[in-house]
């Protein structure tokens, strides 16, 4: 019997895919359990309509990212450190800083773990971060340290 897959399952089969199972399998075990549906004519346009709204949103998603990848391309983020007596930096910026300073300063929101460049911020001047907004879309935005007074 032809199903389609509704969930990855091990050595069966994964999501969105058509497979050749044995009857009771199908019957017992993968659609009654929701990881799978009867491969018929109806399930395979409710298929093709579930990819094309998978594509749809990922281009959206895509087109989001580049936007705001504009944006932060305009952006230098301005903070302040102590320094010590020999004139370096005391503390370092931290991701969490930067992604909080985004949001309030400018409401663009950005997960601190696709930051590409995992290197502390812990001197004084300009820094540029790459971060990660989505699959081949890699924005960067500038961090500019300066002396405490």
């Amino acid at each position: 019997m032809k199903v389609i897959m509704l969930q990855d399952v091990k050595k069966v089969g994964k999501k969105d895919e058509i497979v050749d199972v044995k009857d009771g399998y199908a019957l017992n075990f993968l659609i009654p359990n929701k990881f799978a549906v009867k491969y018929t004519k109806g399930s395979i346009k409710v298929l093709d309509a579930q990819n094309q709204a998978v594509e749809e949103k990922k281009k959206q998603l895509e087109a989001e990212a580049k936007i705001k990848k504009e944006k932060l391309e305009t952006i230098t983020l301005e903070f302040k450190a102590k320094t010590s007596k020999d004139g370096r930096m005391i503390g370092t910026i931290s991701y969490k800083q930067i992604e909080k300073e985004l949001v309030d300063k400018y409401g663009i929101e950005i997960d601190k773990r696709k930051i590409i460049d995992k290197f502390q911020i812990n001197a004084f001047g300009i820094t540029i971060l790459k971060i990660e907004l989505y699959k081949n879309v890699i924005g960067s935005i500038k961090v500019h340290v300066s002396e405490e007074k």
